[in-house]
C-alpha cells in the first residue's frame, strides 16, 4: 500500500512540474540585428524641414549591412546609401557618394523599433551641411 501511495505521489508531482512548463507564444526572437531597422520609414529632416519616405532593406552582401533607398531624399532611382548596424546603432559607410555626387557621413540610433534619430553631414563639394533627422516606422 505504501508503494502505491508513493507511486501515485510521484506521478502527481511529475504532472505538476510539467504543467508549469508552457511554450511561449509569439514569434521567436530574430537573430538578425538588422531586423528592427528594416522596413518603410517616414522621415522628418530639420535643416530644410523636408518630409519624405525611405525604405531600409537588408544588404545581402553583408551580415550587418543595410541599404537605405532614397536617403536624403535623393530619389528612388539612385543607388541606395549603405550602412552597418551594430546593436541599436546604424552607421553610414564613410565618405560614400550618393545621388549626383553628394558625400555623406554620420550615424543614427534606434529607439525601440519605431524611431531612428540621425545625425549626419552631406556635402555637394561646395557646401557641407549638418543634418538631423528622425525616421518614424509605419
Amino acid at each position: 500500500m505504501k508503494r502505491v501511495k508513493a507511486l501515485v505521489f510521484m506521478v502527481l508531482l511529475s504532472c505538476l512540474s510539467f504543467s508549469g512548463c508552457e511554450k511561449e507564444s509569439g514569434p521567436a526572437p530574430s537573430s538578425d540585428a538588422r531586423a528592427a531597422f528594416l522596413g518603410n520609414w517616414s522621415v522628418q529632416e530639420t535643416w530644410v524641414k523636408l518630409s519624405y519616405e525611405v525604405i531600409v532593406s537588408a544588404d545581402t552582401s553583408s551580415k550587418m549591412g543595410v541599404l537605405i533607398h532614397n536617403f536624403a531624399d535623393i530619389g528612388f532611382s539612385y543607388a541606395p546609401a549603405k550602412a552597418l548596424v551594430s546593436g541599436n546603432s546604424i552607421t553610414l559607410d564613410p565618405n560614400q557618394v550618393i545621388g549626383d555626387g553628394l558625400v555623406i557621413n554620420g550615424s543614427g540610433t534606434i529607439s525601440g523599433t519605431s524611431a531612428i534619430h540621425w545625425s549626419y553631414t552631406i556635402s555637394d563639394g561646395a557646401t557641407q551641411r549638418q543634418v538631423s533627422s528622425i525616421y518614424s516606422k509605419h
